[in-house]
C-alpha cells in the first residue's frame, strides 16, 4: 500500500493479537476522498487483508486499520518526492516465513542429489576390483535474470507513460522462457512481479544458487528524446576495489567463501590478493559476455555505444558471478517506448539476449562444482 502526500508523512505502525490487526497511525493527518476509498482497494482474494477501515482516532490522527487473514510481517518506510510523485509512505506486508523460489531450488536439488547418491560403505574394496565409474554428469548453466526496478520503483518514465518496470519484467519473463527451452541451461527470475526488490537482494539471490551467470535487464532514458540505442555495461575497476574492502570486512560465513577460494584466512594481504584475482577474472568474464550480447543486440537495434561500457552498478557487484546490465532501448524516446511496448520485438530482444549467452557459453562452458549440476 502507497499513501502519496504533498507533505512528509508522519506515522506510527504496530500491530494487535486475538485477533490478528495492522494498524498505521498518520499524523498530523485529516481525513480526506481517498483515505476515505481505500477500504474499497482490498479485494476478497487478498492473502493476507480480511478488510480495510480507516477513521479519526484523536485529533489529527488518521488510523488505518488491516484486519488480517494470518499473522504477518509489516514494514513502512517513507520515500522522498522523485519525478512526478510527491511525498510517500510504502505500505509492504510480507508472510511470516518468506517464499524463496531460488533456495527452493537449491533445496530440492540438493535432496535429489542425497537421494540419488548411493550409500557409504566401509568395507575395504579387494585389490583386484576396479574402482567404479565415476556418473556422467549434464552441467545445465544457471541464469538469473533480474528485471530492473519493480514495485513502488517504477524506473524510467517514456513520453507515453510506459513505466521502465514493467517492460523489464515482460522481457525478463520472455528471455526466461527463450533460456528454459535450451537443453543446457536453466533460468531463474530476481522477481516475477512488480514489487521492490533492494540492489542487494538481487545479487545475494544470485550468489545463494551460484548463479554461472547474472543478466539485469533495463530500459534506459535521457533528458534529450532523441537519445536512442542499446547498450550493456560491466562493472567498473573502480567499484570492485570499493566492493572487495566490503566483502573482507563481513564476517558471516557465507561471505568467506568468493570464487571458491575460502577467504577466511588469517593473513589479510592473501585475502585480499584471492579476491582481487577472482574479481579480475569475473570482470573479464563479464566483459566477454557481454562483448556477445552486445553484437546481437546490434542485430536488433542501433546501439548506442559499440562497446561493452564500464560503471558502477550495484546489482553487478557479485565478486564471482560474471554480471552485465542491459540497457534495451531508450524508454524516453518515443519511437523506441513504441517498440519496447510492441510483443514482437520484445521477443527479438530476448532472443538477442539469448544468442550472447549462447555463443558466450559455448566458449566458456560452466564450471562443474555448482550444486545444480545433475546426474
Amino acid at each position: 500500500m502507497t499513501l502519496e502526500s504533498k507533505s512528509e508523512l508522519k506515522y506510527t505502525l504496530f500491530t494487535v493479537k486475538d485477533p490478528e490487526r495492522l494498524v498505521l497511525d498518520l499524523e498530523e493527518t485529516t481525513m480526506s476522498p481517498a483515505l476515505a476509498e481505500l477500504h474499497g482497494k482490498v479485494t476478497p482474494d487478498d492473502p493476507y487483508i480480511e478488510k480495510l477501515r480507516v477513521g479519526r482516532n484523536r485529533p489529527r490522527v488518521v488510523r488505518v486499520v488491516l484486519d488480517l487473514k494470518k499473522e504477518v510481517s509489516a514494514q513502512a518506510f517513507a520515500l522522498a518526492p522523485v519525478a512526478g510523485y510527491g511525498h510517500r509512505l510504502v505500505l509492504d506486508i510480507y508472510p511470516l516465513v518468506a517464499l524463496d523460489p531460488l533456495a527452493s531450488l537449491i533445496q530440492e536439488t540438493e535432496k535429489k542429489s542425497a537421494a540419488a547418491a548411493p550409500p557409504a560403505s566401509t568395507a575395504p574394496r579387494p585389490a583386484d576390483q576396479a574402482p567404479p565409474e565415476a556418473p556422467s554428469v549434464a552441467r545445465l548453466a544457471t541464469i538469473v535474470i533480474d528485471a530492473g526496478h519493480g514495485g513502488e520503483d517504477p524506473g524510467a518514465m517514456g513520453h507515453h507513460g510506459s513505466q521502465e518496470k514493467h517492460i523489464t519484467l515482460t522481457i525478463a519473463r520472455r528471455l526466461k522462457a527463450l533460456i528454459d527451452a535450451e537443453p543446457n541451461m536453466r533460468a531463474l527470475l530476481t522477481r516475477d512481479g512488480d514489487y521492490f526488490l533492494p540492489l542487494q537482494a538481487r545479487v545475494e539471490k544470485a550468489r545463494k544458487v551460484r548463479a554461472d551467470l547474472f543478466v539485469s535487464i533495463h530500459a534506459d532514458a535521457f533528458v534529450r528524446p532523441h537519445a536512442r540505442g542499446s547498450s550493456v555495461f560491466a562493472l567498473s575497476t573502480r567499484r570492485a576495489t570499493s566492493e572487495a574492502a566490503r566483502w573482507l570486512a563481513k564476517k558471516e560465513n557465507e561471505a568467506d567463501l568468493i570464487g571458491g577460494v575460502n577467504l577466511d584466512v588469517k593473513d589479510r594481504y592473501l585475502a585480499r590478493t584471492l579476491l582481487d584475482l577472482s574479481q579480475t577474472a569475473t570482470i573479464d568474464h563479464s566483459l566477454r559476455l557481454g562483448s556477445s550480447v552486445l553484437r546481437e543486440l546490434g542485430e536488433v537495434n542501433t546501439l548506442h555505444k559499440a562497446r561493452v561500457e564500464q560503471a558502477s552498478f550495484a546489482v553487478l557487484k557479485a565478486p564471482d558471478v560474471p554480471s552485465i546490465l542491459v540497457e534495451t532501448a531508450f524508454i524516453s524516446n518515443p519511437d523506441e517506448e513504441r517498440r519496447l511496448n510492441d510483443e514482437a520485438y520484445q521477443d527479438k530482444l530476448a532472443r538477442a539476449v539469448l544468442a550472447g549467452i549462447r555463443r558466450y557459453i559455448a566458449k566458456n562452458p560452466p564450471r562443474p562444482g555448482s550444486p545444480l549440476a545433475l546426474n
